[in-house]
This record gives C-alpha cells, sequence and structure tokens, in this order.
C-alpha cells in the first residue's frame, strides 16, 4: 500500500489545490487553531477523530482520499480530518510524520492508533474496531 516519502520537485504549476481531499463530512484543518477547535469539539461530543496528515502532490494520499470521504459518511459518529503537510508543515512536523499519508485516531486528543500508508482495507478495519469498542462502551 503506497505512503509518500518526499515533495516532488515543483514545477510551477500551483494548480493542485485540496478539494479532491475534502468532502462529505471531512473537515480541511488549515491553521493550528483550526485543530485545537476541531478536537475541542470532538472532545466535547465524545467523538473519535481520525487525522488523515497528506499531501496534494501524493499519489497515494489521492488515490485513498475518495474512500475517506465515503467512510467520514458512513461513520458520522466519527470526526474526520485532513492536514496537509505542505500547508502545516511545523505543526505537521510536532506529530513526526515521516510519509503521507499518516492516519492519526485520537480519543479525548490522545493518539489511541495509528496507521501509515494507503491501505484501505486496513484503514476500514481500523475505524470498525473503534466504532465497535465505541458502541460497547456505551452500552
Amino acid at each position: 500500500m503506497g505512503s509518500c516519502l518526499a515533495k516532488p520537485k515543483n514545477d510551477g504549476d500551483e494548480s493542485v489545490h485540496n478539494a479532491e481531499f475534502v468532502g462529505g463530512n471531512v473537515h480541511l484543518i488549515t491553521t493550528k487553531e483550526s485543530w485545537d477547535q476541531k478536537l475541542t469539539e470532538a472532545k466535547r461530543d465524545g467523538k473519535i477523530v481520525i487525522a488523515n496528515f497528506s499531501a496534494s502532490w501524493c499519489g497515494p494520499c489521492r488515490m485513498v482520499a475518495p474512500f475517506y470521504c465515503e467512510l467520514s459518511e458512513k461513520y458520522p459518529a466519527l470526526m474526520f480530518l485532513t492536514i496537509d503537510v505542505d500547508e502545516l508543515t511545523e505543526f505537521s512536523a510536532s506529530w513526526d510524520i515521516k510519509a503521507t499519508p499518516t492516519f492519526f485516531f485520537l480519543k479525548d486528543g490522545q493518539q489511541i492508533d495509528k496507521l501509515v500508508g494507503a491501505n484501505k482495507p486496513e484503514l476500514q478495519k481500523k475505524i470498525i474496531s473503534i466504532v465497535d469498542s465505541e458502541t460497547t462502551l456505551q452500552k
């Protein structure tokens, strides 16, 4: 399953943008403040956060993005976020991102799981596992 390790040389074409990375119930995080706001909101609402650290130039990121959007619609009890590692470089570095995409699963702001790479079956499996465990806890 693919992941990108380095940014390719920029040929000057800045037309690639984040539109393909959002949709469904996915929220694009463009500032540290919007990250903090969404985490506070998730904590208040008792939602697990799935944070997708990706890049517009990354092929595997673009490949998994529509699936990530589908999952966001299928599991509205979770909060789906996308962070462009090039837009929020320092913030992404603070999460020790080595490759894109990297998915973090957070509960109350704390990491409970992680997935590196565009592995659709594993991403879905982790989400189902989290949803199942949350459902069990609420009974």
